[in-house]
């Protein structure tokens, strides 16, 4: 599928996707969406009633565009290359029995620095809102628990759908070339662990300040926050593979309306997880890169044979979480579709 990568050719290809896709989602959210609409209605004219002016997108918005521009200058590898390796060479100079090891690791700091500083920007909004807003509740911000089992079904049906699509675009050649982000993951468990770690937490973070803060703060602008999420949230994808961002585009407006249907961003989480964990071992599979060695260059090996049937056991998996929603749903189901009938039936003619 070469003609694939042609640029006459690649470009339009998110268009007949999206020709498909946003049908379904305008079927299965635009209750959601009325919702929301209603919702920010009555927000605002409360806001009216009492002769206020809503703040919270200005300082939202503000706080947004200014976190995402320190990651963009500070949060970089060369930042980390130009100011906090050589900070870290000079320790391990002075302290030649510290656990640096910047020889051996160096790649992985590195990466974990992209993390960890996209984890502190994302949060930081938390620990800002309430100087701002004291009556708002943090936990609003997508973090309550509360109802996710009952939505649960919601995230096996991404999961679904997304593990046949990754296997698809994981024969592209800028996939593997792209993925995973630490380039020697499969060196050894720890590589493998370690990156993973900060890559998953990085997720949840990410999780928190676009659907959960975000949508929360915005929510005056009704079904709208959601497509004011959409653009930064494309754009922190652009570096990554061309279809990829496109995709990004879909999944912030499903993703958007899941949590502000839900109230809660664990689902949206657990889907942007999976995605990213499977697409790091897709990509470790096509290059023959998973790891063995338990440490670099140590002695003890494990290896894992079966990371292609783990998929497909995850596949099945959501299908019977979902094949269990329909069957319980399913006296519901059909009551709804035999009083449609009687009032079609009952109508004149």
């Amino acid at each position: 599928m070469q003609w694939l990568d042609l640029p006459a050719v690649k470009w339009a290809i998110p268009l007949p996707i999206a020709a498909v896709v946003a049908p379904i989602v305008w079927l299965f959210f635009r209750s959601t969406w009325r919702q929301i609409d209603a919702e920010a209605l009555v927000y605002r004219r409360e806001l009216a009633a009492r002769g206020q002016l809503d703040g919270r997108p200005l300082v939202a918005l503000t706080l947004v565009a200014f976190i995402l521009t320190l990651h963009e200058f500070y949060g970089r590898s060369d930042f980390f290359e130009a100011v906090v390796r050589p900070a870290l060479d000079r320790r391990a100079a002075g302290h030649p029995a510290a656990v640096v090891h910047l020889a051996r690791y160096g790649e992985l700091y590195d990466q974990l620095w992209w993390a960890v500083t996209r984890i502190a920007g994302y949060l930081a909004p938390l620990a800002v809102w309430p100087l701002f807003f004291k009556g708002d509740e943090i936990a609003d911000f997508g973090l309550r628990t509360r109802g996710f089992s009952a939505h649960a079904w919601i995230y096996a049906l991404c999961v679904a759908i997304m593990i046949p699509v990754l296997l698809v675009v994981s024969r592209q050649p800028d996939f593997t070339s792209y993925y995973p982000m630490y380039k020697t993951a499969g060196r050894s468990w720890l590589d493998f662990a370690a990156w993973e770690l900060g890559y998953l937490a990085q997720f949840f973070a990410l999780e928190v300040f676009f659907r959960g803060f975000m949508l929360r703060a915005l929510r005056g602008f009704g079904a709208g926050a959601i497509w004011a999420m959409v653009v930064p949230y494309c754009m922190v994808h652009y570096g990554k593979p061309y279809l990829e961002a496109c995709a990004a585009i879909a999944a912030a407006v499903v993703l958007g309306s899941l949590a502000m249907r839900t109230r809660s961003i664990y689902a949206g989480f657990l889907v942007h997880a999976t995605v990213a964990l499977l697409m790091d071992l897709l990509a470790l599979s096509r290059t023959d890169g998973f790891p063995s060695a338990l440490v670099p260059g140590g002695a003890f090996h494990l290896e894992f044979r079966y990371w292609t049937a783990l998929i497909w056991v995850a596949w099945v998996a959501a299908l019977a979480v979902l094949a269990v929603k329909l069957w319980r749903s399913w006296p519901m189901i059909a009551a709804a579709a035999r009083a449609r009938r009687a009032a079609g039936a009952g109508e004149p003619r």
